[in-house]
This record gives structure tokens, C-alpha cells and sequence, in this order.
């Protein structure tokens, strides 16, 4: 068989409220370590990794891209570019804007679009069969992939395959005629399309080669393939990024890929997976994914189960420990901010919580405690009328920003590595056990000259501790006056 050379990119946007609270919108749900000790995005990155095919191309929201760079980098893997949304336009304009980008230096080249939070163990099988599909993608297909499906499944939109098509294991290898998208069925009819034998799970990944996709856009969405076009025409690189031109991608729709163009489309190929996958749309595939024991438990960190049957027990923290008693079809889950009790058969309403914990400002709704930043991150471990306590980690060679605050003084104390302090004129090395004072309106920067993780505490105590009470004077990162560091 000929190998090709696939061009992935990685869809990394997300609001993250299925998984709620593990993941919210500062940090959904392809960041998090649901399945091991990676991310589902390093993961995902890592599955597209290898001989025939390059390195991976991401397409993200400016809130992510340093938390993009940060988790490429620890699995050592180099990007080769990320296109930086100015504002969430679903798939349609992600997808657009990654061809047009892919074609202006390889025209013609096969892209293959890839979700950055599914689970897909078998990398090797994977990888594989899209290589199977590349030659029919090169006659101009347009290739999606299907799983083959093993429950009635109603969270999950299907694919009907033309009738006569052989989907078994044994049968013609490579894609399939496809004769439609089918949307989210109810219980009945998701019942009738796994007896057929002629229905496939819509996994949401597709393989196309630039000039194919850009003539779908051309034929069936002009209007988002005119906007993203000038997007990116007018983008600019900054630190590494690739950021598109906001007013001409304000144009473009906001609308998914499949009804954009996909269900219009009449050159689609459906691509069968048999093994196994999982998009972890919420706690149940959770808990599916976890494989429960006899007793169907699933637990994770410091949690324990007595007497409990079909239950998921998660611990997010170290610190806590979560203990279920006599529980049946329960979805437990603990955060340090917030925790979520449901029954099995209502987690699917995690969605009615965070829009009413949003409704109620509450910042549990779409915030972690820990806030990450281009050089770390930080959270708040106790507040009061006219003081805050923070830890701080500050990576290796990282720097915040030259700031000063108006009305906030701080105290630094250095627990783990070596700081370099700038406070106004004076630079100075704090080792750990020492301690420095910052007054207020001073200007300051912290930055970490070692090779290990920098720690501090940092104590703030003044009339008022909010994050917008920052002057950046010098950046590294092209940040504005908006947040700590």
C-alpha cells in the first residue's frame, strides 16, 4: 500500500461543561488527564505522530494557546503551525481556515481534522486505516470516519451507509459509499440503525485533500470560505501563532462542518473503525471508559467505595478523599471548588448546573481555583477583606511580566528553586526560606533562572485584590492589562 503523507489538525476549542467541573471553559475538557497520564489533546497529538504524517497543525482560542505550546512541548512534539480564533465560529470556519492555511504552502495536501479530546487506544490500528482511506481522499473523496457501534447510542449523531455496502471486518478494506448523515437519534431509532448492520457512529473526523475541501466550501458555504479567506490573508504571526483577522472572521458563519457542508456534500466515503473509541462526551462514558469491575465501579484518586454498584468515584485532588457509601447508578465527582453528585441517568443535565451556577455568578461555573498562564500558574489558597494567599509556580526560564499595581502591596516567599526579583532598580536571587517585600506601585517582575519548577507564596494584602489590578510595563507574551502576570 502507498503511503502518504497526512497533514492532522487538531480542533482545540470548547466550552467544557459536559464533563463539568473537571472541565470548564478556562480549561476544558482536552486539557484534562481523564484516561492516563496525558492529556486527551497530548494524546490525541501523539496518535497523529509518526511516519507518514507531519507534524500537527492545532486550531485553537487565544485563551488556550499557551496551555497548546505548553502540553506539545512536554510531549515533545513540534507543531507545525497554530491558528489562533479570534472568537469561537464551531467547525465549519476552523476547518476552512486550517485548508486555506495547509494550501497556500502545500497545495493539494491531505488533511486529516481530528477532535483533540476523543479516546482512541489502539494508535497503530488507527493511523492505519488512514492510510487506508488516503488514496480514495487523493481521488477526491471526502473521507469520514465511522465506528462501528456496539450499543444503541443516542448521544451520538450515525452514518448510513448506501445500501449493499460491506461493513465487515473480512470485506473490501478501505471506505464505503455514504448515503447520509443521520442527527441524534431517539432511544428507537438509535435501536433499529445498530440491528441494520448498515449504520456507523459519526466520530466526527474527516480526511480530504485541500483542493477537495476548498471546492466544498466553494460550492456549498462561499460566504465562510470568502470571510476565512481574508481572515487569514490578514492574520499576523505573534509568538509563534498564527492569529486571523477579527473583522473578517466575524463574517464567517457560525456553524458546524457537517451542516455547512458535509450533508450536502455528494463525494463523501465513510471510512469503518471496529476498534475501540470514545468522544468522553460525559460522566458515563467516564465511567464506561473506565471499565467498571464486577460490581461496576469505577474510582479514581483517593476515593473509596463500600457497598456501591455502578458508580463512578472521582478525586480530582490529592488532598481530599471521597467515600461513597450504598450507592447505586451514581456519578460522584470532587474538586477542590466544587463537586458533583447525579444519578446516572441525569448527568446529562450537568449542563442545566452550570448554567445556573453561571446565572448566579458563580465562578465555579466556567473557572478552575488554578489559573494557567504562558510562564505557569497560580491559585488561591485563602482570601479575606484586605489580603489574598496565593502559590505560584513559575516554569523553568519563564518571567511574568514588569508590573506594578495600584493598590495591592505583596509578599514573596520563595518554598521551591530559586527566584530572579526585579523590584524597581534592583534585581536580586531569593533562594528558598527567603522572603521579599513588593511596596505598592512598585515596579516588579518575578522570573524562574533554573532548571526545575519555581515556587512561591505570595501574600497581597491591600484595599482591593482583583486580577485587573495590573500595569503591564513589559511583556514577553503581547498580553494587555487584564490578569496576574
Amino acid at each position: 500500500m502507498t503511503t502518504h503523507t497526512i497533514h492532522p489538525v487538531l480542533l482545540c476549542g470548547g466550552a467544557g461543561t459536559r464533563l463539568w467541573p473537571l472541565s470548564r471553559k478556562s480549561y476544558p475538557k482536552q486539557f484534562a488527564r481523564l484516561t492516563g497520564d496525558e492529556s486527551l489533546f497530548q494524546a490525541s497529538a501523539r496518535r497523529l505522530t509518526g511516519p507518514g504524517f507531519a507534524p500537527p497543525s492545532v486550531v485553537t482560542g487565544s485563551e488556550f494557546r499557551f496551555i497548546v505550546t505548553e502540553q506539545l512541548a512536554a510531549a515533545e512534539i513540534a507543531p507545525a503551525s497554530i491558528l489562533i480564533e479570534p472568537e469561537p465560529r464551531n467547525t465549519a470556519p476552523a476547518v476552512c481556515a486550517a485548508a486555506v492555511s495547509l494550501h497556500a504552502h502545500a497545495p493539494g495536501a491531505l488533511m486529516l481534522v481530528a477532535p483533540s479530546d476523543h479516546v482512541i487506544p489502539d494508535c497503530g490500528a488507527f493511523r492505519a486505516q488512514v492510510q487506508a482511506a488516503a488514496n480514495t481522499a487523493s481521488a477526491g473523496q471526502i473521507v469520514t470516519f465511522g465506528i462501528r457501534p456496539n450499543r444503541a447510542e443516542t448521544d451520538y449523531g450515525w452514518l448510513e451507509l448506501e445500501d449493499g455496502a460491506d461493513m465487515a471486518d473480512g470485506g473490501t478494506p478501505g471506505p464505503r459509499p455514504l448515503k447520509r448523515f443521520v442527527e441524534k437519534p431517539d432511544t428507537e431509532a438509535a435501536q433499529a440503525m445498530l440491528q441494520s448492520g448498515t449504520h456507523l457512529w459519526n466520530a466526527g473526523i474527516f480526511l480530504f485533500s485541500t483542493e477537495t475541501i476548498l471546492a466544498a466550501f466553494e460550492a456549498h458555504a462561499p460566504g465562510i470560505l470568502t470571510a476565512v479567506r481574508a481572515a487569514v490573508d490578514g492574520g499576523n504571526c505573534d509568538l509563534g501563532f498564527t492569529r486571523l483577522d477579527p473583522a473578517h472572521w466575524e463574517g464567517a458563519d457560525d456553524i458546524s462542518l457537517d451542516f455547512a457542508v458535509m450533508e450536502k456534500a455528494r463525494n463523501m466515503a465513510v471510512m469503518p473503525y471496529g476498534g475501540d473509541w470514545s468522544d468522553l462526551g460525559g460522566w458515563e462514558a467516564v465511567w464506561r471508559h473506565g471499565v467498571p469491575d464486577g460490581d461496576g465501579m469505577v474510582t479514581h484518586g483517593p476515593a473509596l467505595a463500600i457497598g456501591c454498584e455502578n458508580t463512578l468515584l472521582r478525586a480530582e485532588s490529592d488532598d481530599q478523599h471521597l467515600v461513597g457509601i450504598g450507592l447505586s447508578n451514581i456519578m460522584a465527582i470532587a474538586m477542590p471548588d466544587a463537586v458533583l453528585v447525579a444519578h446516572k441517568d441525569r448527568v446529562r443535565d450537568v449542563k442545566l448546573a452550570v448554567e445556573t451556577l453561571k446565572a448566579q455568578d458563580a465562578a465555579q461555573a466556567e473557572t478552575l481555583p488554578r489559573d494557567f498562564r504562558p510562564w505557569g500558574w497560580f491559585e488561591s489558597l485563602a482570601q479575606g477583606g484586605r489580603f489574598q494567599v496565593k502559590r505560584i509556580v513559575v516554569n523553568p526560564g519563564a518571567a511574568l511580566s514588569l508590573q506594578s499595581h495600584h493598590h495591592r502591596a505583596e509578599h514573596w516567599i520563595v518554598v521551591a528553586g530559586t527566584a530572579r526579583v526585579t523590584i524597581g532598580d534592583q534585581v536580586q536571587l531569593v533562594t528558598e526560606n527567603e522572603s521579599v517585600f513588593i511596596p505598592l506601585g512598585t515596579r516588579h517582575r518575578l522570573e524562574n533562572p533554573g532548571k526545575l519548577p519555581m515556587v512561591l507564596i505570595e501574600v497581597q494584602t491591600g484595599s482591593y485584590l482583583g486580577e485587573d489590578d495590573v500595569i503591564r510595563h513589559e511583556d514577553a507574551y503581547a498580553r494587555g492589562v487584564r490578569a496576574k502576570g
